[in-house]
């Protein structure tokens, strides 16, 4: 195949972090990204070549691009985390086929991105290209959280954002593995969707607690693992307000505001902890052959309809800079970047 010596892609315009954070809501793109044309880049021994068919769009990617995420950003190079496409060159045996990917190497807000080959997952022919471009970063970490809740041996766990793409993941997997999950949302029109998916009980807590329903379900369903997206006061609350043996674990920062945590002396004498959760992390520590297992089950839960991708919409590459930040101030679905258009 020859290809092309330029692409264009969405390029980030700072390097580094930031000193205060203001959460994963963008209403401009301007101050952080630029559309331009780049050099297509080369792989080099251990990397492959993708041309990005979608790419999927996360909290993580908008905190990255504002300078918030744990990794720092570089300027002239294109954004974008993970990503569906075709293996076009590169030191791999995997030329010609369509893969997920987390690219490592270029981003995938582009029309070409770069990743180390080793982490390509190849994708079944029947597996729909709207689940293959966000087969990564929410199936994995709802897997791999999901062991966390099935080693502790509880039978609930909370959901914090449980309105959420992986949230709704995770609803699904304790319906099915006999975890009766307890989400906890802020629009009560989400909490008739989450009960048909198999929430044991929905909290509302828009502005605060609702201290009774809450003492209720902890009482009934005892649970002892939270896995948290938001990281605010109402987090905390409803951390304290758990069981003794109780674990917070929090994986994202949908809150700007950090919570007061003025009930310490749980952590002692009740034995509670909170802990975080990266997949990048998690994912260094387990063997391939679990991932490798991972990915067969996700593929097999979004072919046989067991999970779904909720949709918020595409938009091409060309017009994402104007197109995008509207479609992600959405309640609901995932938005997409399609670079071939």
């Amino acid at each position: 195949m020859t290809l092309p010596h330029t692409m264009t892609a969405l390029v980030q315009t700072a390097d580094g972090y930031v000193d205060t954070a203001t959460g994963p809501h963008v209403t401009d793109l301007a101050p952080y990204l630029e559309h331009r044309d780049l050099p297509v880049p080369q792989p080099g021994p251990g990397q492959a070549l993708i041309k990005v068919h979608l790419a999927a769009i996360n909290p993580s990617d908008i905190h990255f691009i504002k300078g918030e995420y744990g990794q720092p950003r570089i300027k002239g190079a294109p954004a974008g985390f993970e990503a569906v496409g075709e293996v076009v060159a590169g030191d791999t045996p995997l030329l010609g086929q369509r893969v997920s990917f987390y690219a490592t190497g270029s981003g995938t807000w582009s029309e070409y991105a770069l990743t180390d080959a080793a982490t390509l997952v190849p994708c079944r022919p029947d597996l729909a290209e709207i689940d293959a471009a966000g087969l990564i970063v929410n199936p994995l970490t709802a897997m791999a959280m999901f062991g966390i809740v099935t080693k502790s041996e509880t039978k609930s766990m909370v959901l914090t954002a449980a309105g959420s793409q992986l949230c709704k993941l995770l609803i699904a997997l304790g319906r099915d593995n006999g975890v009766q999950p307890i989400g906890v949302i802020r629009r009560a029109a989400q909490a008739a969707e989450l009960r048909a998916l198999g929430a044991a009980d929905v909290i509302v807590a828009a502005d605060a607690l609702p201290l009774d329903q809450v003492q209720a379900v902890m009482r009934d369903l005892k649970p002892t693992i939270l896995l948290d997206a938001v990281g605010d006061q109402i987090t905390a609350d409803l951390f304290f307000a758990m069981p003794k043996n109780a674990r917070w674990i929090s994986y994202g920062k949908l809150s700007a505001q950090s919570p007061k945590l003025d009930k310490m002396g749980q952590l002692i004498f009740q034995n509670k902890s909170i802990e975080g959760f990266w997949l990048t992390q998690w994912m260094r520590q387990v063997g391939k052959g679990e991932i490798a297992k991972a990915f067969a089950e996700i593929q097999a839960r979004y072919v046989d309809g067991r999970w779904t991708t909720d949709v918020a919409g595409i938009v091409p590459l060309s017009a994402a800079m104007t197109d995008l930040p509207p479609l992600l101030a959405q309640p609901d679905g995932k938005a997409f970047i399609d670079p071939r258009q």
